[in-house]
């Protein structure tokens, strides 16, 4: 035989094709191979727009959030740098800082917030009083209200150089509240300490604590409307938080009262079921001593 002939194919074995073997295996046929690799799924959720992506007035909107003055940028281009930089350095603060900052104003900060959540809360205070805040407290506020600061300044020059950096409008829009204040305080008369919030209590080793401010400084910092709608939403809380330590209060009172029963239902039907064993006991040896007695009987005096 020749050399092409030495391997006869054999009839019995038939090399099946790729769609033969799907066919085979009961899969449906396709009309081109399967790829090797699976087509990607494209995503149900459509991703987060960029900056450029988004208009104008969005833009201006998120500086004005991160404590930025879009009027100040010329075009576009330079205020989605802004943008950029400013979340970069937001990144890069020291989260227990922004927390000092937002306790120091009675303001808790919510449990996984982000950076730029706290960010935004700080850049709406607009108060000059930095009385208690921590150094590096005042740090993040001067960053965010654009002092350029290397971190390691003393306290009296943050503070110098935050009331430096006020403009001479706000200046005077802080006066005339503080006016406005004073006439409102004087009209209410002599106010008490507004309550301490719940979670004020600083973290580590730091020393910044909740503010007791007064209605006059409260309308100095947030303007009429905002400052009476704090003082409210301020006495609100303290008056639902007293009358849930009452409620508490009384809970505890009815629980305690409640154990003290059970203690005395507990305690009586143990010295009740010691005075049946005691009766049990008393008559058994009553009825053994009859039984020897009436055994001895038996026994010494027969009939």
């Amino acid at each position: 035989m020749s050399r092409g002939s030495s391997n006869p194919t054999n009839p019995e074995e038939v090399k099946l094709l790729p769609d033969a073997q799907h066919a085979t295996a009961g899969l449906p046929l396709s009309p081109q191979a399967a790829p090797a690799v699976a087509p990607t799924v494209a995503p149900a959720i459509a991703p987060a727009r960029q900056l450029a992506d988004r208009p104008q007035e969005e833009l201006e909107i998120l500086a004005e959030d991160l404590g930025l003055k879009p009027q100040r940028y010329k075009n576009r281009q330079d205020l989605i740098t802004a943008i950029h930089a400013r979340r970069q350095l937001i990144a890069g603060m020291n989260r227990e800082a922004m927390a000092d900052v937002l306790r120091w104003v009675n303001r808790p900060p919510t449990p996984g917030a982000s950076k730029e959540a706290l960010a935004h809360e700080i850049v709406m205070l607009r108060t000059m009083r930095f009385e208690g805040l921590t150094q590096r407290g005042l740090v993040v506020l001067g960053v965010l209200r654009g002092l350029e600061l290397k971190g390691d300044e003393p306290i009296p020059t943050l503070v110098r150089r935050l009331k430096k950096q006020e403009s001479f409008f706000a200046k005077i829009n802080r006066k005339r509240r503080t006016v406005l204040g004073a006439m409102v305080s004087n009209f209410l008369g002599p106010d008490a300490a507004p309550p301490t919030r719940p979670g004020a209590a600083p973290a580590d080793n730091t020393t910044a604590e909740g503010r007791s401010l007064s209605i006059k400084h409260e309308i100095e910092e947030a303007g009429l409307f905002g400052g009476l709608a704090g003082r409210i939403k301020k006495s609100a809380d303290g008056y639902v938080n007293q009358k849930l330590d009452e409620i508490e209060a009384r809970i505890d009172r009815k629980l305690d009262e409640i154990d003290r029963r059970l203690a005395e239902w507990r305690d009586k039907e143990i010295a009740n079921r010691i005075l049946i064993l005691k009766i049990t006991l008393w008559a058994s040896v009553i009825v053994g001593l009859f039984s020897l007695v009436y055994s001895y009987i038996q026994i010494h005096f027969p009939r």
